[in-house]
């Protein structure tokens, strides 16, 4: 467990109980978006082409494909900065909970689209995978370290209000000089 101070203890479980309450809340919409039958007169084939999914996207127009892509992306953007929330750590290094991070949501993906396979009307679609790792890796990386950084500065403030000061008011602490030893 890590100590995060004195001062900090209700903040950090508060925030713990936030993101995991949030994340919960997240992970059931996506659930009921990706999970639920979809009653439909035909379903395309599996894609298991990378990029196939996007060059197809990018030909029906910009508009209807930054509309898809960007679906792709902010499925699980959300957990890019819900998952370090619910972690609480402040002092973590940044290049490992982007690596934590972009895992866990690679292979929820994963677990969506395998979940697909059994649903009727949804499709697997290996692009969905790449789009919503790169969606929680963009999220990660802008706004995490950013927040983390803020968190621990307010964090110092606090933390040097809340040390007693110095009283200036007697003036300096005199000092006596230096007296050379006689041979």
């Amino acid at each position: 467990m890590q100590r995060q101070g004195e001062g900090g203890g209700s903040a950090v479980i508060r925030v713990r109980a936030a993101g995991g309450l949030l994340l919960v809340a997240h992970l059931a919409l996506v659930a009921w978006i990706t999970l639920r039958p979809l009653d439909v007169p035909w379903v395309s084939p599996a894609n298991l082409h990378p990029f196939a999914g996007i060059r197809a996207d990018l030909a029906l127009g910009p508009a209807l494909a930054a509309r898809r892509i960007g679906a792709g992306l902010g499925l699980l953007a959300p957990l890019g900065v819900l998952l370090p929330m619910a972690g609480g750590r402040l002092s973590a290094s940044p290049l490992g909970s982007l690596v934590r991070t972009v895992a866990a949501g690679a292979l929820l993906s994963l677990g969506i689209e395998l979940l697909q396979t059994g649903v009727p009307g949804q499709v697997v679609d290996i692009d969905s995978l790449l789009l919503n790792t790169v969606g929680v890796a963009l999220a990660h990386a802008a706004v995490v370290p950013a927040a983390r950084a803020g968190l621990r500065r307010r964090a110092e403030s606090r933390r040097r209000a809340a040390l007693p000061r110095e009283d200036t008011a007697q003036g300096r602490t005199p000092t006596i000089p230096r007296v050379g030893i006689a041979p």
